[in-house]
């Protein structure tokens, strides 16, 4: 298979990045600054793609790859994938689900007392030496406040698991109401968060999903509301976000993912009842090793003609 060419979309993992080039003829997108020229010289040669969910494979560059038989997406996201195109063209797409799901649901939990218990501003009062002046302010508990999820998908179940042991009260809106779960639904985002102290997002971003959490959405959960967003970036207006935490009309947000990553906005930097994490969901030694060994599985087991590990499409 050293002869396959595969486009690696940007840079995701060492170790992937490592297999892939002993494996397959790999190109490194980043490496070309001139990314039409590139296309227009390898646009034969290259029949696979790995993308992550910073960059995957548009309908453009679809287009100019007339020999791409694959998109394996060190993600289980595919918003970075044109799926419809894909099935158009008899592409087949894979993800990593499952993998990931124990790490994303961790730092969920871990996101909601980091901004609860203002633990970020904690470390910075001792470290800056203002506890030989005082005491820091009494802060807010977990335990027992309710939580809403927005898709109880894999991670939203692991989170909502995970809830249960601090006593919280689970609620959750789906498209359609599940009916193995005990957890009171909701029909409505709106509904959700009036009736919740925190509110989770953990569903796939799609055109109906994108800013899902809106104006309307931020007001209902409140002043006292803790709004957590391990999805995706697009997933939140933050238009409509940062203002309402400046304001005090939402009460805190606790965000690994953000609309334009890695730009973020400044304001949220001197907000104290916020906590920012740069997308580290899945970014644990552990987890992002088995990931891209699924797409290495993925991949290998395409160009042997076996059944896919993950397939999506």
């Amino acid at each position: 298979m050293e002869s396959i060419g595969v486009l690696m979309a940007c840079p995701m993992n060492t170790y992937l990045e490592q297999e892939l080039e002993k494996r397959f003829l790999l190109f490194k997108f980043w490496d070309f600054p001139d990314k039409a020229l590139f296309l227009d010289t390898h646009r034969s040669t290259i029949r696979a793609v790995v993308g992550n969910a910073t960059a995957g494979a548009d309908a453009e560059l679809i287009e100019n790859l007339p020999k791409l038989e694959i998109v394996s997406s060190f993600s289980v996201g595919l918003d970075k994938i044109d799926l419809a195109k894909c099935r158009e063209k008899g592409i087949r797409v894979t993800n990593t689900p499952d993998v990931l799901t124990e790490d994303v649901a961790d730092l969920a939990i871990g996101l909601i007392l980091a901004v609860l218990r203002r633990l970020c501003e904690s470390d910075r009062y001792v470290r800056s030496g203002k506890w030989k002046k005082g005491d820091y302010k009494l802060t807010t508990k977990f335990t027992g406040k309710s939580v809403g999820i927005i898709g109880l998908g894999r991670i939203g179940l692991a989170i909502a698991k995970r809830a249960e042991a601090f006593s919280c009260p689970i609620s959750y809106y789906t498209r359609t109401k599940k009916s193995d779960v005990n957890y009171t639904y909701y029909p409505s985002v709106i509904e959700l968060a009036s009736n919740c102290q925190i509110l989770i997002v953990a569903c796939p971003l799609t055109e109906q999903t994108r800013h899902i959490i809106n104006r309307e959405v931020i007001d209902a959960l409140g002043p006292k509301g803790v709004l957590i967003n391990i999805g995706r970036g697009p997933h939140v207006d933050e238009h409509e976000l940062v203002p309402a935490l400046v304001e005090g009309r939402l009460g805190g947000a606790g965000l690994d993912v953000f609309e334009n990553e890695p730009e973020v906005p400044q304001v949220l930097f001197g907000l104290e009842n916020v906590v920012l994490t740069p997308h580290v969901g899945s970014g644990t030694v552990e987890t992002r090793t088995v990931m891209a060994d699924l797409v290495l599985g993925n991949l290998e087991a395409h160009f042997l003609s076996k059944p896919l590990l993950t397939p999506v499409v």
